[in-house]
């Protein structure tokens, strides 16, 4: 990707696309059940305000991040649902590449990348498999909820 289409760093869509490289391509990638793969988002290690994070703090989001970019659903995932007897729907709808808010303990959490070949650590992606009625909020950018 030239550089010069890049947007600044902190714009959601730098942040999606940079997960979505890293990851590379999921086509093969069959999820069972009404589940879906979530990239957990990690926050970079400055502030908005221009503070530096330790790394402490920014690894903290490997494990509690409740923020997380959509990159693979499942065929049989139902986001909303309409309850038979009362006809009411409930459920937020949720698409591809969405960021999403969930409780990080929902899942089940692993790391990801399409490429058979990657061996090293840091070119995995920390991901969690949710069921689809574990979302609990979509969310234009990632540094709305932390």
């Amino acid at each position: 990707m030239p550089a010069t289409a890049l947007k600044p760093k902190s714009q959601p869509d730098s942040e999606r696309q940079q997960i979505l490289d890293k990851l590379g391509d999921l086509s093969h990638v069959k999820i069972a059940q009404n589940e879906f793969l979530m990239a957990i988002y990690v926050r970079s290690n400055r502030s908005p305000s221009g503070l530096y994070l330790t790394d402490k703090t920014v690894k903290e989001d490997v494990y509690q991040g409740k923020v997380g970019l959509v990159v693979k659903i499942s065929d049989h995932c139902l986001f909303q649902r309409v309850d038979p007897k009362t006809g009411a729907t409930y459920g937020i709808p949720v698409k591809l590449y969405d960021w999403i808010v969930v409780k990080p303990s929902d899942g089940l959490a692993m790391d990801v990348n399409a490429d058979p070949k990657v061996l090293k650590r840091d070119d995995f992606v920390t991901c969690r498999l949710m069921y689809d009625d574990m979302v609990r909020m979509v969310i234009d950018n990632p540094n709305t909820v932390w």
